[in-house]
């Protein structure tokens, strides 16, 4: 119960010592003032006592209580409880540009590159909670799924809805980085960040993908390329059945590594390859802690008197000492 307690004043406690001389007073006053009165004999005051004559020494037990609990008052008992408050400094905005090409129904990642990606991206996502993330997809195409949002809920919502067939077919790997550049240049985040993966070669589309590059780097936004698939062969999609599922068989994996790096290079990030579940996790908390949001800690303490407590006792101790002397024994100690 008072192991929390700490005291402002604790030198106030050297005034107890005061405490046992004021009774040593008390008992020397008290017998110095009793009459000194010689009786043949004293059975005529055997039965003279009452309750007020053991209650008279009450008073001054009072007093002592007051007294004490008026030195511990001034000592200021208290408790302190520390509080931290956090505050981002300076955030990081990041656009994840995500192929949804058919080669990301590819199974050398289980279930299949896709569901792989979704669930890792997820994560990755959930642990991002200072900062803003928008989402670009592309294909043969390239569109915002979602503009740069720090509301968690609608990005992680948009993910779980991504899925092949959205857009028309193909890897336009120029067009998706153009796209994640437009939604970032009119940020005013310090740090701006694409994550660009992709699972194969740009075949389509209207943009270098280098000059895209250049493009970022000029406006100071920095490019992590993620190249996803195992090396060698893989059980990938190749056409459709008559009653549309998919019919796959094993191709070689191309991803153009050179292309990715040059990316990378261009914009000051980095490029990974995952070839697998784990490796593809390992990459996005790699990102994660390269790109760390600046956030600032507040500590603060609040401090709860508890010495107004004390006084109102002993105010109420002293008033009824007053009290009891005047109104009952009329005298003073």
């Amino acid at each position: 119960m008072f192991k929390d307690i700490t005291f402002a004043n604790p030198e106030f406690f050297w005034l107890l010592l005061l405490i046992p001389f004021m009774i040593i007073w008390y008992i020397y006053w008290n017998k110095k003032s009793m009459p000194n009165t010689i009786f043949s004999s004293t059975i005529a005051f055997k039965n003279s006592s009452s309750w007020m004559d053991y209650l008279y020494h009450t008073l001054f037990t009072l007093r002592i209580i007051a007294v004490t609990l008026l030195i511990i008052a001034l000592a200021r008992p208290q408790t302190h409880s520390e509080n931290a408050k956090t505050k981002v400094t300076e955030g990081i905005d990041i656009v994840m540009a995500i192929d949804v090409s058919a080669s990301m129904l590819s199974q050398d990642l289980k279930p299949n590159r896709f569901e792989a990606l979704k669930k890792v991206a997820s994560q990755f996502v959930k642990d991002r909670s200072n900062d803003r993330i928008g989402l670009v997809i592309y294909a043969g195409e390239s569109y915002t799924k979602t503009p740069v949002t720090s509301d968690k809920s609608i990005i992680l919502n948009s993910l779980s809805e991504l899925n092949y067939g959205q857009i028309e077919d193909g890897t336009a790997i120029g067009m998706g980085l153009t796209t994640a550049v437009n939604r970032l240049k009119e940020s005013k985040a310090k740090s701006r960040v694409i994550i660009l993966l992709t699972d194969g070669v740009n075949n389509t589309g209207f943009v270098d993908p280098q000059t895209a590059a250049e493009l970022a780097a000029e406006y100071g936004i920095k490019v992590y390329t993620v190249g996803i698939g195992s090396n060698g062969m893989a059980l990938s999609p190749y056409a459709l059945n008559a009653d549309g599922s998919i019919m796959y068989r094993m191709q070689q994996v191309e991803i153009d590594e050179p292309l990715m790096k040059k990316i990378a290079q261009t914009t000051k990030g980095r490029y990974f390859r995952a070839t697998n579940n784990q490796k593809l996790e390992q990459i996005y908390n790699e990102i994660n802690k390269l790109e760390t949001s600046k956030i600032e800690e507040f500590k603060y303490t609040e401090i709860d008197e508890k010495f107004r407590n004390l006084v109102i006792i002993t105010a109420i101790l002293l008033l009824l000492e007053f009290l009891l002397k005047h109104a009952i024994y009329r005298n003073e100690l």
